[in-house]
């Protein structure tokens, strides 16, 4: 029998999976003391793309409200995810950027880290590793799983050992954004990597997009994996992680242990499901497997920005025929790992040929870039065809012939015009517009509302049907006018 350790994800790829990184601090922070006395290995927190919608939708500055939570939840140790070569763009980051961005997390109090390169520039992460170090702070080395002819047990042990080979990495995570990951290759996949991992604990984290996540987890653990992801249940399944509440009780009747005080979980999960009801926000998902969910390997996140640029072009209908459109694309691309950036260059490319109707007559400057290596080499070689086309582009030479700059930091400082490296983040990440925006809307929300009636739930309803920012209702009998939480 095993002791299985466990680490919250309700925080970040819960509430980036079912609410789009809405998740503001007043949201939170009513129950992460709670959160915080519960028994987790370690909370998952925040990510970069959280700061950039928080500062452009909610107008809320990241800074101030990872700073409130970390004060909150003193006993844990808190989590940061790091993309190695890039802060939130789908573009590559200078490394001294990155730099700034692993040390000014530090500086606000998190104190364990995964990175991930869908790439695998592993060089890159060990360089944002050794940096985390300086703080006494632990690392995951990330190794994002995809399902491809290419991304074979051997593939994926030989990045294992490479990751693992530096000191300054603590644990392997196997990520499994697409939920692919049955318990079938878990029997192969896992005994390859722990035989490459140097003795290093690896962490599983399965996004539950096909139900069947936690039959994968199961198997994991009969492998000797003792870390696993979960989400309250509200923030849970569908395209989140597994349950804490449905893991907790798999590992008791399967005879293993763990530290978890099942007591603190309700409350916990009473809070957020009143407060994404009251938001507007997707709660208590589950999926039902889709076969063609196997093929495109879209994140569950992804899924939502696909829906609204087809609708932006009055093609909703279409979505399906995006999703198939996708899993070619990502053939013709040389299988990259359907995680960010790659989920969103594939995706975007798959709807440009669907709304143009003549495939790849339009490609972003993102696709073109990998294409040129800029992203680093791909897994497999990208279609001669495709290649081709991509790299006829009217702005293929141009971007060919001008690879990402890596200024110094000083030079950075000096381009955003800050000392200040809270700051010069923030600046790098989104326009100087929506930092005023930002700054107008006054100091940050430590409360949020939970108004919650039969009526206003309706409206709720009717304010999401109709995409609306405000609804007023006035008769004599009843006056009400209700403002969505982050809108203008």
């Amino acid at each position: 029998m095993a002791h299985i350790e466990f680490l919250d994800e309700t925080m970040r790829d819960g509430q980036q999976s079912l609410w789009g990184m809405r998740m503001q601090a007043g949201m939170a922070l009513p129950v992460a003391s709670l959160i915080d006395q519960t028994g987790y290995r370690v909370v998952d927190l925040t990510g970069s793309s959280q700061f950039e919608v928080l500062v452009r939708e909610c107008r809320e500055n990241p800074w101030d409200g990872l700073d409130l939570l970390v004060a909150a939840m003193p006993r844990s140790k808190l989590r940061a995810g790091m993309r190695a070569n890039a802060a939130v763009t789908f573009s590559v980051t200078p490394d001294a950027l990155m730099d700034a961005w692993m040390r000014q997390l530090n500086v606000h109090g998190c104190r364990s880290f995964w990175i991930y390169d869908v790439l695998f520039n592993i060089d890159k992460m060990h360089r944002l590793a050794w940096i985390a170090k300086q703080f006494g702070s632990e690392v995951a080395g990330t190794i994002m799983y995809t399902l491809s002819p290419v991304h074979t047990d051997a593939y994926y042990a030989e990045k294992a050992a490479e990751i693992a080979a530096s000191d300054d990495i603590d644990t392997l995570l196997l990520y499994d954004t697409a939920g692919v990951l049955d318990a079938a290759r878990i029997q192969s996949l896992v005994p390859a990597i722990l035989a490459r991992a140097r003795g290093k604990p690896l962490e599983l984290h399965s996004n539950n997009r096909l139900g069947q996540s936690v039959q994968a987890y199961l198997a994991a653990i009969d492998l000797g994996v003792t870390i696993l992801h979960t989400s309250s249940r509200p923030l849970a399944n569908g395209p989140a992680v597994p349950s804490i509440e449905v893991m907790t009780g798999n590992v008791e009747r399967r005879g293993h242990t763990h530290g978890i005080d099942t007591r603190k979980l309700k409350p916990v999960a009473d809070h957020f499901e009143r407060v994404g009801k009251a938001a507007g926000f997707l709660v208590n998902q589950f999926a039902e497997y889709d076969v063609l969910s196997v093929d495109h390997q879209i994140p569950g996140g992804m899924v939502g920005t696909l829906r609204a640029q087809l609708a932006k072009h009055g093609m909703s209908e279409r979505l399906n025929e995006v999703f198939e459109e996708t899993a070619v694309v990502r053939r013709e691309l040389g299988y990259p790992g359907m995680a960010t950036p790659f989920s969103q260059l594939v995706g975007i490319q798959a709807v440009l040929n669907i709304v143009t109707g003549k495939r790849y007559s339009v490609i972003p400057d993102e696709v073109i870039q990998y294409a040129c290596g800029h992203y680093g080499q791909t897994v497999a070689p990208i279609e001669p065809d495709v290649l081709d086309r991509i790299l006829a582009a009217p702005r293929a030479r141009e971007i060919s012939a001008n690879p990402p700059a890596q200024p110094s930091i000083e030079e950075l400082r000096r381009q955003y015009g800050t000392d200040d490296d809270d700051e010069l983040i923030l600046r790098a990440l989104v326009p100087a517009t929506d930092l005023e925006r930002m700054r107008a809307a006054g100091p940050i929300k430590t409360t949020y509302p939970l108004l919650s009636t039969p009526e206003l739930d309706q409206v709720q309803r009717l304010m999401k049907q109709a995409q609306a920012a405000v609804v007023q209702i006035n008769t004599p009998e009843f006056k009400l006018q209700m403002r969505r939480f982050g809108a203008a």
